[in-house]
């Protein structure tokens, strides 16, 4: 039940945080109910065995790659094991983070990345579960030895009209999407506020800024999660920690497989920039915002959207 689904013209299939546009059209398609099985993960959020044990914070930051400088400094992703999670990784792997990622289900995909990203870190983690976030969060701390920066982009979606949603899945909803971010930030902050630095950064959704017909529920979480991401940039600035959001619109990954070339037509034609967008550009933008250069930077919701919301 880990993934995002589209606002579409036409039926669409359970996807991961990937968002498409709402009908142009004045009375929507109708939309096939939806059982609770069939709600998939978003951006999945794994535990593994961290590779080695590092020491307290400080830790001394160990080279990834020969190819990979280490810049000193570390992120941990949840929902990382693919989509804009695994991009996500791969950007601030790139940028010489030591990387840790928490998956939900996917250990085939986890372990993917973790031979693609020699020397990261992936943990099994049920962000609605405290207790699980807790595990898995000080596994990941163990392998880093701090975490400077904070990705909480697991999430799920489910299409499916208002009045068909059942209480178990309003409260699962929000329990994966909105207070699974809430159990990572509480977990990350103690360290980040006695060190006086860190960086927060929320993966929330255009249908958080606007809402989504058929999908109140993960607009409401969505929302929620824009929220959360303000106020508590308010509170830690005088840490010296930023805390921001980034909300994708239509972002091409491989959850859009399902979708002809004539769906992607439209849904590229709506669009100001004429195209979708991709997993690549949402994760460039949150390796900026994690920067020393986005220093001033707090409170802010960044779509990436191609100007679909203005």
């Amino acid at each position: 039940m880990y993934e995002d689904e589209f606002e579409l013209t036409f039926d669409a299939p359970e996807e991961e945080p990937v968002y498409e546009p709402e009908k142009a059209s004045a009375a929507p398609a109708p939309v096939p109910e939806t059982t609770p099985a069939e709600i998939v993960p978003d951006e999945p959020t794994r535990v593994l065995e961290p590779r080695s044990a590092a020491p307290a914070e400080p830790a001394e930051p160990q080279p990834q790659s020969a190819a990979v400088p280490a810049n000193g400094r570390t992120v941990l992703i949840s929902g990382g094991d693919r989509g804009i999670g695994a991009a996500a990784a791969r950007a601030f792997y790139a940028a010489g983070y030591r990387v840790a990622v928490l998956y939900h289900s996917n250990a085939e995909a986890a372990a993917a990345l973790e031979a693609e990203l020699p020397g990261i870190t992936a943990v099994q983690c049920d962000v609605a579960s405290r207790a699980s976030c807790e595990l898995a969060f000080r596994a990941a701390e163990q392998a880093l030895g701090r975490v400077d920066v904070l990705v909480s982009n697991a999430g799920i979606a489910q299409q499916k009209l208002f009045t068909d949603i059942t209480p178990e899945e309003w409260q699962h909803m929000l329990d994966v999407n909105l207070t699974g971010a809430f159990h990572l930030c509480q977990l990350a902050l103690p360290g980040m506020i006695r060190r006086k630095a860190g960086r927060i950064l929320t993966v929330s959704s255009m249908w958080g800024q606007t809402g989504g017909s058929c999908e109140v529920h993960y607009s409401a979480a969505k929302a929620g999660l824009i929220g959360l991401t303000k106020a508590l940039a308010k509170e830690e600035g005088p840490s010296g920690i930023t805390v921001n959001c980034v909300a994708p619109g239509v972002i091409e990954t491989d959850m859009m497989a399902a979708f002809t070339a004539e769906d992607k037509a439209a849904l590229a034609e709506e669009t100001p920039v004429g195209r979708l967008g991709t997993a690549d550009e949402v994760a460039k933008l949150l390796v900026f915002l994690a920067g020393e250069d986005a220093g001033y930077i707090t409170g802010q919701v960044f779509g990436v959207n191609g100007g679909l919301v203005i």
